[in-house]
């Protein structure tokens, strides 16, 4: 009886460091990958020199249509004087041109 309950003991130990080692192996092989971080950045678009595709590209609900209505609009009427120009273009509305303040410029 003692023969076996020493032999289940040393089992039990046996296991238990192998486990531990595999462990520590493992760790030592595959090193932990960093979590990628993606940061956006802030891209600012100058109404007076972007052309088509760069508005339709950076701005938020800013389609070919509207990007082809804002150009013909600077081209009819010469540079944007404010961001708040962009309202006079057919199809900017305030719910556009709240979206995209923050990356809109003119010089």
């Amino acid at each position: 009886m003692m023969k076996i309950y020493l032999s289940s003991v040393l089992f039990a130990v046996l296991t238990s460091l192998s486990l531990a080692a595999s462990a520590v192996e493992t760790s030592k092989t595959e090193p932990a990958k960093p979590a990628s971080v993606q940061v956006a950045q802030a891209v600012t678009v100058n109404l007076n020199t972007a052309d088509a595709e760069t508005l339709q590209r950076e701005l938020a609900g800013i389609g070919a249509t509207k990007a082809q209505a804002i150009v013909a609009y600077r081209e009819a009427h010469g540079n944007f004087a404010s961001v708040d120009e962009l309202l006079e273009v057919k199809g900017i509305g305030e719910a556009t041109l709240d979206k995209n303040r923050d990356k809109l410029m003119v010089d």
